[in-house]
């Protein structure tokens, strides 16, 4: 669909609703943005909450490129390899209180909010205030997936007593009630994000965690010096500058991914989706060994991205599947992107990382803090292992586009390492076979998996899979939930392009 004024694309039509309401408003892109964010933590929250993190790209009018926010926390203080040892793990564990770190959402909110908002708070928050206290019916696809954590869920009673009401996980149609988060989007609405790092809430967030043995501190929370304003990184694709967050976060993986891509053969679908399989092993590969955290250690971005350097990659791929050791499993995250009537854009992207997250919950507070500190690694001698103050690798990577003339687009897909395989399959079917933003979204993906394992997705060209199984890629089926869900905005010649992933439950909507 295209329009000329304003657009928000989202993953849940209440989201769409409130962010489409506060535009006609009056509101900007970030006060939109914030409100499907908002939403979002309430009608999703296995996926997202103000117990997370969150990465944002906003454009203004007129203004030669994005900027960046990343409201990422950090690790607490104990956050050590050795008391990680000491404690017999020998890998970060997926979930519970030793994958707890700082959360940076609603000092990211705060942040957007003050620098480009036009309605203030009251405004922004108060759908999500009143559905989470009165209570909204559970969306089909939120409702499948709700069923994906309840064993999680179960092992954290306070968690269990909210999210699983009966001892069950809602079902399509159910109406589900969160009053304790109602409870803590007021708090921001009438003190902003002090409450979440050093009031009440802080200290029920500190509290939980030292009650299971875990090292978050209200020390740690009170200390953490907040979100920054950063310049993204980019690179050239087709003519058109794609824009992502630096590290800690994965956007390099796009990037680099992107630049292999773009100077190798592709005389047929099979040899060109052969060639993407490749690109994103390399890729994914190098963001394994070198992403972490720049304040600690040197960014890498500028050496992965080196052209000399990704000849040599490059003339390394050869017509056969490569051993991969494999991006990780799917995560669970939310994605937003908004265009406001000025012409400004928001892409942002807020995250519990897996499903609910740690499985931690304060009583009474309804939110669930992050896990994000599983993306650690124990790892001898790696610049990601944990340290005190230092954020971990980061999958979830808002995505923007431009050119020449400016603005030419925000894209995101949730999904944790799916994320950079789906951006970048979704800008080629825009740029090499000139799909509108649906179209390209609603395309069947694949998936690089461990090892030479590849899913492909129902739908998915026959001719190109069998010819990927003679080149040595063992191809299996790529289930709805691990495709990932995309959202995306363009700005064309004729107006606005929105593009709603089928895979989730949500829809572009327009004022």
């Amino acid at each position: 669909m295209t329009d000329t004024t304003g657009m928000v694309a989202a993953s849940h039509p209440l989201a769409v609703e409130a962010a489409v309401a506060v535009l006609r408003d009056g509101g900007s892109a970030a006060d939109a943005a914030v409100a499907a964010a908002a939403m979002l933590c309430v009608v999703d929250p296995r996926s997202t909450g103000v117990g997370g993190d969150l990465f944002a790209l906003y454009w203004e009018p007129g203004a030669a490129k994005p900027v960046g926010l990343a409201a990422a926390g950090v690790a607490p203080k104990g956050m050590t390899v050795q008391a990680l040892r000491d404690r017999g793990f020998t890998d970060m564990p997926l979930d519970g209180p030793w994958t707890v770190t700082v959360p940076g959402a609603t000092w990211g909110w705060t942040e957007l909010l003050n620098r480009y908002g036009r309605v203030g708070s009251e405004r922004v928050l108060r759908p999500a205030i009143e559905l989470a206290r009165n209570g909204f019916s559970v969306s089909p696809i939120v409702a499948e997936e709700w069923h994906l954590g309840v064993d999680k869920l179960r092992r954290n009673p306070d968690a269990a007593a909210v999210f699983l009401p009966g001892g069950e996980a809602p079902r399509p149609g159910d109406t589900f009630t969160n009053p304790g988060l109602a409870d803590a989007l007021e708090a921001f609405v009438t003190e902003g994000h002090a409450p979440f790092y050093t009031g009440d809430i802080a200290a029920g967030f500190a509290d939980a965690v030292e009650r299971l043995g875990g090292p978050l501190r209200r020390s740690d929370l009170s200390n953490w010096v907040g979100p920054e304003w950063t310049a993204p990184i980019t690179a050239r694709f087709r003519g058109v500058d794609i824009y992502e967050m630096p590290p800690p976060g994965q956007g390099v993986v796009v990037l680099e991914a992107a630049r292999i891509y773009s100077e190798l053969p592709l005389s047929s679908q099979s040899e060109a989706d052969h060639h993407l399989i490749e690109s994103l092993k390399a890729a994914f590969a190098d963001a394994a060994d070198h992403v972490a955290d720049p304040r600690f250690h040197p960014d890498p971005t500028e050496f992965l991205l080196d052209e000399d350097r990704l000849t040599k990659v490059r003339a390394a791929i050869g017509p056969e599947a490569s051993y991969s050791n494999g991006p990780g499993v799917p995560s669970d995250t939310v994605y937003v992107c908004v265009v406001d009537r000025t012409g400004a854009a928001c892409s942002l992207i807020q995250s519990l990382y897996e499903s609910f997250g740690s499985g931690v919950m304060a009583p009474g507070s309804g939110v669930l803090l992050q896990n994000r500190g599983n993306s650690f690694t124990l790892r001898e001698g790696h610049p990601n292992r944990p340290e005190p103050g230092k954020r971990p690798y980061h999958t979830i990577i808002p995505a923007m586009l431009g050119d020449g003339t400016g603005f030419r687009g925000c894209l995101g897909i949730v999904g944790g390492f799916m994320q950079p395989q789906g951006q970048l399959q979704i800008l080629r079917n825009v740029l090499d076979r000139g799909m509108t933003a649906q179209e390209a979204i609603d395309a069947p993906r694949l998936r690089v998996m461990r090892g030479r394992t590849v899913g492909l997705e129902a739908g998915f060209d026959a001719a190109s899979a069998a010819e990927l199984a003679e080149r040595g890629h063992e191809i299996v089926d790529l289930p709805r939930f691990e495709c990932g869900g995309a959202q995306m905005i363009l700005r064309t010649d004729t107006g606005l392009q929105g593009g709603s992933d089928r895979r989730k439950d949500g829809h572009v909507g327009v004022c």
